[in-house]
């Protein structure tokens, strides 16, 4: 079998496309279709089956736009209870396209709906796209559906269910069987993963800490321990996966464009200004929070679903129109595109500037500034930069205002400079001061 993976750097997602016998299969697929399209007319294949190994929480899938267009059948776990067209898929159901055989194995952790799809082809080569439940040296995290989907479940029953699942779903796959996850390193679907984007089931039941031997308390500990942040909108893409995304790009000719003003009447609506942190610091409407989305490596989805609240409406501006479509496309992964009251890019007009800080002034005088640090509560957890830092992750940050002291300059710092962009600016936000700066990249003056 022809197994092509698709990987979508700032989510850390990986969808594939299985090709056989002038037939494809999709696993997982991302909001825009159109890469399974032009694969789809390379080969000259008919895209028959969508795969959705659970009701995922960190990006849209385009399964429902995919079966509209091309006729293929979805197929997912009915313990789903997903609202559109569908076939059910789980233990003891299987499906045969070209030469190769689909099979589902129910394997609750990550989710109480999550199934994993066997392939297995005519020369009984076999592999496992394993959605969010096993990872390369990880498992997925079990604390997701609490509050969201069809199916709540604590994160201690989950818990639970993964090491169950890790126990008994798998053991009789072959060693070679190769694993195709559905995230890989920098993903918050999990903790620890690995940068490999496959593997072998052999290899993870070696070296993957959640295949050791150990009882179920000591897993549940260990998996419920120092997982990372929730964004907002995880709750929120899980529903839409539920019930189906609108067509990718379907919203975008709505959004109206304010073409390089020079005057801005503030109407309460969140700004986010998505330029690097010299171009905002210089100059920016009132009010806006900068979160930089230059480079896959920015990460503008999570932070953009961490900070602004699912529904909340926000103008969006940007540094050109010709960044136009690729930031809509990027916003759109996480069913954000309808928050968008317009799209703006700056004239030739001074708005708002920011002061610059006296970094020599505040390596002597620490202790006169109110330092606010907002990384992660596991980051903190190893270390803390100043000693007098008050913490407070970014994503917490907007309702924070009280924890704020207001009485000396405030200074904001990140680990390596990109999130503290958005920190001040969110501090500044919510607080009426001039004093607030933000340290960026001058950070590694201090380690």
């Amino acid at each position: 079998m022809n197994i092509i993976q698709f990987e979508d750097k700032p989510l850390a997602h990986y969808s594939y496309a299985i090709v056989s016998g002038g037939e494809m299969a999709l696993v997982d697929p991302s909001r825009d279709p159109k890469p399974y399209y032009e694969l789809a007319e390379k080969h000259q294949v008919k895209i028959k089956a969508i795969f959705e190994t659970h009701p995922h929480a960190d990006f849209v899938s385009s399964h429902l736009q995919l079966h509209k267009e091309t006729g293929a059948k979805i197929y997912v776990s009915k313990l789903v209870g997903a609202n559109y067209k569908h076939e059910f898929f789980d233990d003891g159901t299987s499906i045969t396209l070209g030469d190769v055989t689909f099979s589902a194995i129910n394997s609750p952790g990550h989710s109480p709906d999550s199934i994993t799809i066997i392939a297995v082809d005519k020369e009984k080569n076999h592999a496992m796209f394993s959605g969010d439940t096993l990872f390369i040296g990880d498992v997925g995290r079990p604390d997701l559906r609490e509050k969201a989907g069809n199916m709540k479940a604590k994160r201690e029953e989950l818990a639970k269910n993964m090491y169950h699942t890790m126990q008994h779903k798998f053991t009789h796959l072959p060693d070679a069987t190769i694993v195709y996850p559905a995230h890989g390193a920098g993903s918050l679907c999990g903790k620890n993963m690995s940068t490999d984007s496959q593997s072998t089931l052999g290899k993870e039941r070696k070296e993957n800490w959640a295949f050791q031997d150990m009882s179920e308390l000591e897993f549940v500990n260990h998996i419920l321990k120092d997982q990372p942040f929730i964004p907002s909108y995880f709750g929120f893409d899980v529903d839409i996966n539920k019930n189906g995304a609108d067509n990718f790009n379907a919203n975008f000719g709505d959004i109206p464009v304010q073409f390089g003003i020079t005057d801005f009447t503030s109407d309460d609506t969140l700004i986010i200004d998505v330029r690097n942190a010299d171009d905002f610091k210089n100059n920016h409407l009132k009010g806006s929070i900068n979160i930089i989305a230059e480079t896959e490596d920015d990460k503008i989805e999570t932070w953009l679903g961490s900070i602004v609240e699912p529904n909340e409406k926000f103008h969006l501006v940007l540094n050109s129109i010709d960044d136009l479509d690729t930031l809509l496309s990027r916003i759109a992964k996480i069913g954000y595109e309808k928050q968008i009251q317009s799209i703006i890019t700056l004239g030739a007009h001074n708005f708002e500037t920011n002061k610059s800080l006296d970094l020599q002034d505040f390596k002597k005088n620490t202790d006169q500034y109110s330092i606010i640090d907002i990384r992660n509560k596991s980051e903190v957890d190893e270390g803390k930069i100043f000693e007098n830092a008050i913490s407070i992750p970014l994503n917490q940050l907007r309702a924070s205002k009280n924890k704020i002291p207001t009485d000396k300059p405030i200074v904001v710092h990140c680990a390596g400079g990109y999130r503290s962009a958005a920190g001040s600016s969110v501090i500044s936000n919510i607080i009426e001061s001039s004093n607030i700066y933000d340290l960026s990249d001058n950070i590694n003056d201090f380690y």
